[in-house]
């Protein structure tokens, strides 16, 4: 296992930020598709994130650069390709799945993670941490199955065949999320951040721009709010969030940083409810209860580690 430096700021409370900024993405993501592609919006995300990161990394940083070895350098540039993977899977589930059966099952990488940690990263799962995802991930197939009841809670169906095409894609982004968050976790403490992120964002871009290209999907031609829709998801998600998420995973393990991840559900309803005017009703608070009991199990237990 990695070294564990000292913080110079909590890490949960970067976490904390990561997440709400995580969790307008499927708001931002949603107005920018009433014009742009699923593609063309995670192409925009990461390349305009790309362009932002990149003249601090190599300006203040560029010494770094010149120390990359070939493996290192293989192992983020194989991060990017899950980033995009990541990205491409998710933002398309937009289109086919509501917005919280989506972030939800995008937010079951901890299972993955779980399962594939002690193998690649020798990162042991505690009972304590297989007891906080066991609650996180009940709590979000909650929320997710509220989406499937209406009146009754017994009286539940399986969504339509669209439906379903959206869950799978967002369940393959959680399998993408979860490469992407282990690779980070193995090499992200030997780099700055700056550097790091945009290695592995700039590698993604290209993985999205190249997609974008082969389906033959127009770059340009969009309406002014829908470059600042696809700008915001860049700016806020992209930038603050995920860069939070590479941040903490310096500090806490793989399995901490993940599972805290699941408090996403939990912003993008609250956010829902204000923005959207989206009212959630007791089967998803209650799921949301379990989320964040979980995490708090698990932020508890990483701290003490």
């Amino acid at each position: 296992m990695p070294h564990r430096e000292r913080p110079p700021v909590p890490p949960y409370l970067v976490l904390a930020l990561g997440i709400l900024a995580v969790s307008m993405a499927s708001i931002f993501i949603r107005f920018a598709q009433r014009e742009a592609s699923s593609l063309v919006i995670a192409a925009y995300r990461l390349t305009l994130a790309t362009l932002l990161i990149l003249p601090v990394a190599v300006g203040r940083y560029g010494h770094e650069w010149k120390r990359i070895g070939r493996s290192d350098l293989l192992w983020m540039l194989l991060s990017g390709v899950f980033l995009a993977l990541h990205f491409v899977t998710w933002i398309t589930s937009l289109e086919y799945t509501t917005v919280a059966s989506s972030v939800v099952l995008v937010s079951l990488s901890p299972v993955f993670v779980a399962i594939a940690a002690p193998l690649f990263l020798r990162e042991t799962i505690s009972l304590r941490t297989a007891l906080g995802i066991l609650l996180a991930l009940v709590g979000s197939g909650m929320v997710g199955l509220s989406d499937a009841c209406t009146g009754s809670p017994l009286r539940c169906e399986l969504g339509g065949s669209r439906s379903l095409i959206g869950n799978l894609l967002a369940l393959a982004g959680a399998v993408m999320v979860a490469g992407y968050f282990m690779i980070g976790r193995r090499v992200r403490g030997r780099f700055s951040l700056p550097v790091y992120i945009a290695l592995v964002y700039g590698t993604a871009a290209v993985v999205c721009l190249l997609i974008v290209a082969a389906a033959r999907l127009p770059l340009l031609g969009y309406a002014p709010m829908t470059y600042v829709w696809m700008s915001l998801v860049a700016i806020f998600p992209q930038l603050i969030g995920h860069s939070s998420f590479n941040w903490a995973l310096r500090y806490l393990p793989t399995a901490v940083v993940t599972v805290t991840t699941l408090g996403e559900p939990i912003g993008s309803t609250v956010l829902a409810y204000l923005i959207l005017g989206e009212i959630p009703g007791w089967i998803k608070l209650l799921g949301g209860g379990l989320i964040l009991t979980g995490i708090a199990i698990v932020s508890r237990e990483g701290a003490g580690a």
